[in-house]
């Protein structure tokens, strides 16, 4: 069968890349599409574009790009026209994967999609929206199925492909030694985020809380594909250091982490390292956003459960002295060990691995009904 998948960012490109090696596994002569990523490219898909073309974080970014974003959709929408694929696979970015759902309807083409856009945390009105466009939904969180039950939309509830890619993930014994890390000395993980304006406007601060822990060594979690003067900030601080493309390996060597608001919170707290997690928008962007936020919490740990678990700095409260006191909270001391213990319950409440395999499988399923 052919299958056209898009994925829209980093976090994306990983989990559709664990989903086509399934749908491969089931369907060994499926002939894939995509819209997303390397990953997603060394898994077996012909790649069309790649998602940093479509990088745009923020409402003032999207306004400013509506004729590229708009180029962008009409060249995606010829292209599933032109290769006719059984079944279109939309994978979270909800912005642009709507207006594919919206085409994909009136062509004529099934549609699937993994990883629901956060329509509970903006506009719960969209679920409708998502009812009459997507075939079948595939969530990643529990609460997610009874919020659209409410919408009178039944959804499948696979568990969350995290904890398939921490399953899959093996340690390296040598990382230390091979990025040349100090041994002796506690490593505090920085994950400043994959979009332009994150890195610009975390890092500095980032940079700034690490010349206030001499006892430890920061190392940012770097992404390589992405220009090099992003991380600028990082220049002339012999505190810090940048390690390329190995985050988990990162993260399972850290004592803490200072992590932007994203998927990366919660692999931060399933691979049970104690974090501080931040964000920062334009002005306007955050405006907008606390306008139309329908949740209280920022960070997927805390919303998935239910209460504050980790604590999240954001605009005012994001700056050195309030990232670095809630830092020194967790690198030793009750409050690391409360949290420690509230990220079991947050293992326990997602599940067991299998995410990927259990959505390939319904997808099989359903196109065969």
């Amino acid at each position: 069968m052919k299958y056209f998948i898009i994925a829209g960012e980093k976090s994306g490109d990983l989990h559709a890349s664990n989903l086509i090696k399934e749908l491969r596994l089931i369907d060994p002569q499926a002939h894939i599409r995509a819209w997303g990523g390397e990953l997603m490219q060394a898994a077996g898909a012909e790649l069309l574009r790649h998602y940093n073309d479509m990088a745009f974080m923020g409402f003032w970014e999207v306004v400013k790009n509506l004729a590229t974003i708009r180029r962008f959709l009409k060249e995606c929408k010829q292209q599933i026209q032109d290769f006719r694929p059984d079944a279109v696979i939309l994978v979270d970015y909800g912005g642009f994967n709507m207006k594919v759902a919206e085409f994909c309807r009136h062509a004529g083409f099934r549609t699937f999609y993994y990883i629901s856009p956060k329509v509970w945390a903006w506009n719960t009105q969209r679920a409708y929206k998502i009812k009459r466009l997507i075939d079948h939904m595939f969530v990643i969180f529990p609460f997610e199925k009874d919020f659209f039950a409410r919408f009178g939309y039944e959804v499948d509830y696979v568990g969350n492909p995290i904890m398939d890619a921490i399953a899959a993930y093996q340690k390296d014994e040598h990382f230390l030694e091979r990025h040349q890390l100090d041994a002796t000395r506690p490593i505090i993980a920085l994950l400043p985020g994959s979009r332009r304006q994150e890195l610009k406007l975390l890092l500095p601060e980032m940079m700034a809380v690490s010349r206030r822990f001499p006892a430890y060594q920061f190392v940012v979690a770097g992404i390589s594909h992405l220009p090099k003067e992003w991380y600028a900030a990082c220049e002339n601080n012999p505190q810090v250091r940048i390690v390329y493309d190995a985050t988990y390996d990162l993260l399972s060597h850290a004592h803490a982490a200072i992590v932007t608001s994203g998927t990366a919170t919660l692999e931060t707290a399933l691979l049970g390292v104690p974090e501080v997690v931040v964000y920062k928008a334009s002005w306007l962007n955050y405006r907008i956003a606390k306008t139309v936020a329908k949740v209280n919490h920022i960070s997927l740990v805390n919303i998935v459960m239910g209460r504050e678990v980790v604590p999240e700095l954001i605009q005012k409260a994001c700056k050195p002295d309030t990232i670095s006191r809630h830092l020194q909270q967790i690198v030793e001391g009750p409050r690391r060990q409360q949290m420690l213990d509230d990220y079991a319950a947050l293992r326990r409440l997602l599940g067991e691995p299998g995410a990927s395999k259990r959505t390939a499988a319904l997808i099989w399923q359903y196109l065969h009904e």
